[in-house]
């Protein structure tokens, strides 16, 4: 009953100053409202990054082509062509971890169908490609094994090709020219999106990786090799697998420079969302700079209410308050201005960053643990900036707080 009856005449302390109480729950609605805003723009575009980059495939691996040097000229990744076909079959053989292998060769050309025509990039695939990019189909069937071996005009393409070259018609069945090559199209790829380079999935053509290096190419190299480990676990001993296995066959030297580049999935990821960690941190940074100021407000303000309520004070002691109950009084004033300032700041936050994702589209999420922790911290911070000026309260002496003018 002691502590109700402190909590009604703290409240009723707090109610007698409207604008004040008001004015010093603004630093803290400031403080939790920036956090919240700011941890759920960056965790939505964190989470956007990581669908993107799941989608880019299960338990993958790309091998890329490495550099080479010309004349003293050090040409960069990609420029040598190092990757072959028999490279990748050495790895879907030899290598117990590895479940799926697509040799890729890409071009970007033009593409004609009919009246229309349009350019996109044809890329040669394996028949496992749409399993190691867990990509399914719409319509129709992926080339297999035999169409691989025979080189076979066939293909299969993505949503964009076929609003641009089919706006009306279905397009399984129909040929397009793919330089001069015609092929049938005997699958529709499922809408993809963008990548997490901002590129266009669903702008594609499939091909039989040997059509692609045979008939539209003409190239005896590889652009990229597409692995898929057995599982999230292997993925590193796979990746280590790999790279012994084409140091030996290209015969360098362990320790030696490489003529190729082994990248995991999470290797891109953590490349990916390394700006949305760094940005998440410097926001939180400056929103835990405003929860601070806020609590300092705090204090103020309540060391000011022990200063005009000396008196008030004085008489409570002199009708029988112990130092506990003031104390116990101004840390729930405190605490009081704290929590409900900490709720209208949750709610300001979540509602300021949606305002924000719907006038720039940008996705929002705000974890339930930093509604805890945002939750926590303003009481916290109510009990730490309250703390002092209850216990100098409750350290006044009766007699002179009543002759306190």
């Amino acid at each position: 009953m002691r502590i109700l009856a402190t909590l009604r005449t703290a409240l009723r302390a707090l109610r007698r100053n409207k604008m004040r109480t008001v004015l010093t729950m603004l630093g803290m609605i400031i403080g939790v409202g920036a956090v919240i805003a700011s941890v759920s723009i960056t965790s939505g575009a964190k989470q956007q990054v990581e669908q993107q980059i799941a989608a880019l495939g299960e338990n993958m691996l790309l091998i890329f082509p490495g550099s080479f040097s010309s004349s003293g000229a050090r040409l960069g990744w990609g420029n040598w062509h190092s990757l072959q076909l028999e490279d990748a079959l050495a790895i879907q053989t030899q290598l117990q971890g590895v479940i799926a292998v697509s040799p890729e060769n890409r071009t970007r050309t033009q593409i004609i169908a009919g009246n229309q025509n349009w350019n996109t990039s044809v890329q040669g695939e394996s028949p496992e490609y749409l399993q190691i990019r867990q990509w399914p189909l719409t319509e129709g069937e992926m080339f297999d094994a035999q169409q691989v071996r025979t080189a076979a005009k066939v293909c299969v393409i993505g949503q964009t090709d076929v609003k641009e070259l089919f706006p009306n018609e279905d397009p399984l069945g129909k040929m397009i020219r793919i330089r001069d090559v015609p092929c049938q199209i005997i699958g529709v790829l499922q809408a993809k999106g963008l990548s997490p380079m901002g590129q266009d999935q669903d702008d594609i053509v499939l091909v039989p990786y040997t059509t692609e290096l045979k008939r539209i190419n003409r190239e005896d190299w590889l652009d990229t090799i597409l692995v898929q480990a057995v599982s999230q676990a292997a993925m590193p001993i796979v990746q280590q697998e790999i790279t012994s296995l084409l140091i030996q066959r290209h015969h360098l030297k362990p320790d030696g420079p490489r003529d190729f580049l082994v990248r995991s999935q999470e290797d891109i990821a953590e490349a990916a969302t390394a700006t949305a960690r760094v940005m998440s941190v410097l926001l939180a940074g400056i929103a835990a700079v405003s929860l601070v100021v806020g609590g300092i407000g705090i204090m103020n303000i309540m060391l000011v209410s022990v200063t005009e309520r000396t008196r008030e004070i004085g008489i409570r002691m002199a009708v029988g308050a112990r130092g506990g109950d003031i104390l116990v009084q101004f840390l729930i004033e405190a605490v009081t201005l704290s929590i409900i300032g900490g709720g209208i700041g949750i709610a300001s936050g979540m509602g300021a960053s949606r305002l924000v994702g719907s006038l720039t589209h940008w996705p929002t999420l705000t974890p339930v643990v930093w509604v805890v922790i945002a939750s926590l911290s303003s009481a916290i911070i109510g009990v730490i900036s309250g703390f002092y000026p209850a216990w100098k309260a409750s350290k006044l002496d009766p007699i002179e707080a009543l002759r306190y003018e």
